[in-house]
């Protein structure tokens, strides 16, 4: 198969043949109808996430089953599903405990996929979808109905289920609840998104970009904030009658947007961190301040999903005109466009670039 890797840190993306054996016990192999370029590629080829190259990349996608291996059940060739990086186990004792999108030993494929000369090849959270056809462990694939085109279908794979999930599984954003979001992305505007589905009353968007403060309008942002031009945390408060915000959630996952965040909340409110930091970032606050404002400090893992219970919600929600996925999709483009689509990341011109198979 064709599949695009990242061969060393910082290297140009290639497009390669790519070795994908038949499935074992409680494999799939699902073939690849469209993937997301998600920041987390970008941050594997830049070497932020560890070192264990080459990369297989791509892992926000949605395709059809063609095969699966033995003892496999509830999945069969002809399925459409979304892939998801959290299989869970279902025995260890987060699972035990009936929380199981906290899982702590997802799995993934058994087998390894190669180059044409042997080298195993460690696919990009565990999915590797930049590929015509890829492996995978059986338990990654969530079928969802497949009237959803599946460039919209694959983005809940990975960015905008991690910020819709970040608002409404970890924030618990409700009814009349003001909601600040520090970070308009994919992430940070699939939780204005959220916030808004979920009936927010007030929904403050925090960038530095007009173009993206203008995207998150559109998608139900009630105020925006330019941050290089006003303190956000004194803004946040002021629009939020001098309390701060119930919910505030950093989607950019640096010491100082965790810090706004921190300020920005109410008494008693709840920070999210869905905001990837990369290893070398250190945060000191004072710990009085931890104490006196009390609330909730809480990280988001992938939104928190359950992707059995969320992917086929939020496709049926899509389908029924209520959650617009396909404004997430700035662009298609095909497999050879890749390392072009991590330059316009980069540069904040878009919000999902989908690679098209």
């Amino acid at each position: 198969m064709q599949g695009v890797i990242s061969r060393s840190k910082d290297a140009p993306v290639e497009l390669v043949t790519v070795t994908v054996p038949d499935p074992g016990p409680g494999e799939a192999v699902v073939t690849i109808q469209a993937c997301g370029v998600c920041h987390t590629d970008l941050h594997y080829k830049q070497g932020g996430i560890g070192d264990d190259y080459p990369y297989l990349l791509g892992h926000e996608a949605a395709g059809i089953v063609e095969s699966v291996g033995e003892g496999v059940r509830d999945l069969e060739p002809g399925d459409y599903v979304i892939l998801n990086w959290r299989a869970v186990c279902g025995t260890c004792r987060a699972c035990k405990r009936g929380r199981p999108w906290y899982c702590f030993a997802t799995f993934n494929a058994t087998q390894k996929m190669t180059l044409e000369d042997g080298t195993e090849l460690s696919p990009a959270l565990g999915i590797g979808a930049f590929i015509e056809k890829t492996l995978v462990a059986a338990g990654q694939c969530t079928k969802v109905d497949p009237a959803a085109p599946p460039e919209v279908a694959g983005l809940l794979g990975c960015g905008v289920m991690a910020g819709i999930g970040a608002a409404i599984n970890t924030g618990e954003v409700g009814r009349g609840d003001s909601v600040a979001v520090i970070g308009c992305g994919g992430v940070g505007t699939a939780a204005v998104t959220a916030s808004f589905l979920a009936g927010a009353a007030k929904i403050i968007a925090v960038d530095v970009d007009e173009r993206k403060l203008a995207t998150a309008t559109s998608l139900g942002a009630t105020h925006t904030i330019n941050s290089k031009q006003v303190d956000p945390v004194e803004r946040i408060r002021e629009l939020t009658d001098g309390n701060g915000a119930d919910v505030v959630i950093d989607a950019v996952g640096r010491p100082e947007t965790y810090e706004q965040a921190f300020y920005a909340r109410d008494l008693a409110g709840t920070v999210v961190l869905v905001g990837v930091p990369t290893p070398e970032m250190t945060l000191e606050l004072p710990l009085l301040d931890v104490f006196g404002r009390g609330g909730r400090l809480k990280s988001s893992w992938y939104g928190d999903c359950l992707p059995s219970r969320d992917f086929p919600m939020l496709i049926d929600l899509f389908l029924q005109g209520r959650l617009p996925l396909d404004a997430f999709v700035s662009e298609t483009i095909g497999i050879g466009d890749i390392e072009a689509a991590f330059e316009k990341m980069h540069r904040g011109e878009v919000l999902r670039s989908v690679v098209v198979l």
